[in-house]
Formats: structure tokens, C-alpha cells, sequence
């Protein structure tokens, strides 16, 4: 967990600021789970559909490894320690592990979208939680509104011609 506040934003109180501070850490382990799992694909996908999908990841790896600085300075900028080590986004994970290795890409889509889906879950309950600091929520709801867009690029790739997505 981060540390609490040594000092605080001027018109957030201390207890704001550490509820605002450990909530936005859950979602910079998150982030850096995420594009370490987003890179693992990057390596790992295979077939007939690899050069598109292993173009359309890198893209999404900078994005949200720029999420998560963004994170860990509002984190900093409200008194706290934002932590970032590999310890730290093990003990305070929510996302399952990723099970897959070298494999197709729809195979990797597939479980791109489970991922995405709790990620993005996870940031709309933080949203709430966060209400009380706008200047975080508006952070939170930008980085959502992009993850939603690169979910659906992923979804776009498994939509069959119906327009369902075989895997729900």
C-alpha cells in the first residue's frame, strides 16, 4: 500500500488524500501488471493474424505504461509514495495470472478482453471512490475512456460477421 500523505493538494484534507492516494496505487499496479501482460503478448502471438495484433499491442503497452506515471505523479503530488517495484504489484494484484504463452493470436484476444474487462471494472469502481478528488477522477476518466477503446479494437478482432464475440 502507499504510504500515506506527508502533506496534501491545498483544498484536500489528509483523510481525502490518503483514501484518494491508496486507491489511485491499486490502479498503478494494475497499470503496470497490464502492460507487462500486454508485452508478454506482444512476444507470445502466433498465426495468421500475428503481424496485426503484434503491431496493434506496442501501442497499447506505451499508452499504459504512460498511465501509470501519470498515477504514480498524482500519487507523489498528493504527499504519497507511489511503489512500483515487482513486490508491490504482486501483493496488491487483483488481475488473475495470464495463462497463456506462445499461442493464436484470437486465443490471446480472447484473453486480452477478460483482462481489459476487469481492468476497466476496476477503474469505474475506482471513479467512485475518488469522487471527493476531482482532479484524480478526471485522471481515472480519461485513461478509462482510452482502455475501453483499445478493449473494443481487440473486440473488433474477434467480432464474427453477426456481430457477436464467440468467446461471451
Amino acid at each position: 500500500m502507499a504510504t500515506k500523505s506527508k502533506f496534501t493538494i491545498p483544498g484536500l484534507d489528509s483523510k481525502t488524500s490518503d483514501k484518494v492516494i491508496t486507491v489511485l496505487q491499486g490502479r498503478l499496479g494494475a497499470y503496470n501488471d497490464l502492460q507487462l501482460t500486454l508485452k508478454h503478448v506482444h512476444w507470445n502471438v502466433v498465426g495468421p493474424n500475428f503481424i496485426s495484433v503484434h503491431e496493434m499491442i506496442d501501442p497499447q503497452v506505451d499508452q499504459v505504461r504512460l498511465y501509470a506515471d501519470a498515477v504514480a505523479e498524482r500519487i507523489a503530488a498528493m504527499g504519497g509514495s507511489p511503489l512500483g517495484t515487482v513486490g508491490a504489484i504482486v501483493d496488491a494484484r487483483t488481475l488473475p495470472e495470464y495463462s497463456l504463452t506462445r499461442d493464436t493470436a484470437m486465443a490471446h484476444l480472447a484473453a486480452l478482453d477478460e483482462v481489459y474487462d476487469k481492468v476497466i471494472a476496476d477503474n469505474r469502481e475506482a471513479l467512485d471512490a475518488v469522487e471527493d478528488d476531482l482532479i484524480s477522477q478526471d485522471l481515472l476518466i480519461g485513461q478509462t475512456g482510452e482502455l475501453e477503446k483499445f478493449q473494443w479494437f481487440i473486440r473488433a478482432h474477434l467480432e464474427n460477421a453477426g456481430g457477436q464475440i464467440p468467446t461471451h
